[in-house]
């Protein structure tokens, strides 16, 4: 039992030691040097089934391009959990992309305005009460099939940012988290569902959704079920959200940044190379420096194991020892104690041995029923 226990205490004693990663914590997915292409105009596929969830679409990064992943509705993986989107921000000279997770509250998700209730500043497109989702008809589509879980509220646009995709750097919004969506961005998070994960794999192997293709106007800029591409479902979009930029040569993700990310660094200048080369060496110098502390982690861990391995097997042969010595020890003492206890027995007065043989010890004389010693008979006439 105590070697079971030591197994099972050293991974959580070697996940104690690791980086603490915080599930509510944004997570910065890819780096690239240049702005997504503006939000495009579509219109919001109608609610398939009630307890569905709007997920905006959004333009992700991946093969040296931006490519459109299409808006869509979802089941939320639990009850009354709602959406908050990713966004990109500029960061230190490049875009960063924030992924999106499912919280009990919308966090931050850098002012972008999405619509259909996604209006930069939180979510006005519906609301949890018990198990049931409300929608505002006001601001989604939810079409003819509901009846009793619908309300109306308009919402307020601010404008200025239209079809805006990122936050910060030039011409990005300018926006900070709340109090409350910071308060929300800590919470308990849930993150991309397998629906999800499915949906952004089959817009990345379409072409057609590539930015450089459809110049900000993607062929399905929404579906009304995840994973659908086809038939009535896909909602084209109407117009590019704003004028496209084609990317120039070199735009690609920065290896300064996330790691496993590869490209150049921004101009040709040779300040501009001696800043990339200084901040690429400083980087190999920290994942050096990472990869040797976590290495003598744990080569102090496989000594410890070793160690507690080697207590264990000692102990065990200590046990293994000490059971027959124990009884080889029981079998003399009984030997031993019988002689002795019958030497003891036979210098005890009156002792007779079983069996017969020897003499008995003299038993004293008794005198009738006169209780007076014989030499006191004389003084009692």
């Amino acid at each position: 039992m105590p070697l079971r226990f030591l197994r099972g205490l050293i991974p959580g004693l070697v996940l104690a030691v690791l980086p603490a990663i915080s599930s509510a914590a944004v997570f910065v997915g890819v780096s690239v040097n240049i702005a997504p292409p503006a939000l495009p105009v579509y219109v919001q596929p109608p609610c398939p089934e009630p307890g569905y969830i709007w997920t905006p679409g959004y333009w992700a990064w991946d093969d040296g391009a931006y490519y459109w992943v299409p808006g869509t509705w979802i089941e939320p993986p639990e009850v009354g959990l709602l959406w908050t989107p990713g966004w990109w921000g500029w960061d230190d000279g490049a875009y960063l992309w924030h992924a999106g997770y499912w919280g009990p509250h919308v966090g931050f998700y850098g002012g972008v305005n999405y619509g259909y209730g996604y209006d930069g500043a939180g979510f006005d497109g519906g609301y949890w009460r018990g198990r049931t989702f409300f929608y505002n008809r006001a601001v989604v589509h939810v079409g003819p099939t509901f009846v009793t879980n619908v309300y109306s509220r308009p919402a307020v646009y601010r404008g200025g940012y239209a079809h805006v995709s990122f936050n910060g750097g030039p011409g990005g919004v300018v926006a900070h988290a709340s109090r409350a969506q910071i308060m929300a961005g800590h919470e308990h998070h849930v993150a991309f569902t397998s629906l999800q994960q499915r949906q952004q794999r089959m817009a990345f192997a379409d072409r057609s959704l590539r930015a450089d293709y459809n110049h900000g106007r993607p062929p399905i800029a929404a579906t009304a079920r995840p994973a659908v591409f086809r038939g009535s479902n896909t909602f084209a979009a109407r117009a590019a959200g704003g004028r496209y930029t084609p990317q120039h040569d070199g735009a690609s993700m920065r290896s300064d940044r996330p790691p496993g990310a590869t490209g150049q660094p921004r101009g040709n200048s040779e300040r501009s190379q001696q800043r990339f080369q200084q901040q690429h060496a400083e980087q190999q110098r920290a994942q050096q420096q990472r990869f040797q502390q976590r290495s003598e982690q744990e080569a102090r861990q496989q000594r410890f194991q070793q160690r507690s391995e080697q207590r264990a097997q000692q102990q065990r042969a200590e046990q293994q020892r000490f059971q027959p010595r124990s009884g080889q020890q029981h079998a003399e003492q009984q030997r031993f104690q019988q002689p002795h206890f019958q030497q003891r027995s036979e210098a005890r007065p009156g002792f007779r041995p079983q069996g017969g043989g020897g003499r008995a010890a003299p038993r004293p004389q008794q005198h009738g029923g006169d209780r007076h010693p014989p030499e006191n008979r004389g003084h009692n006439r």
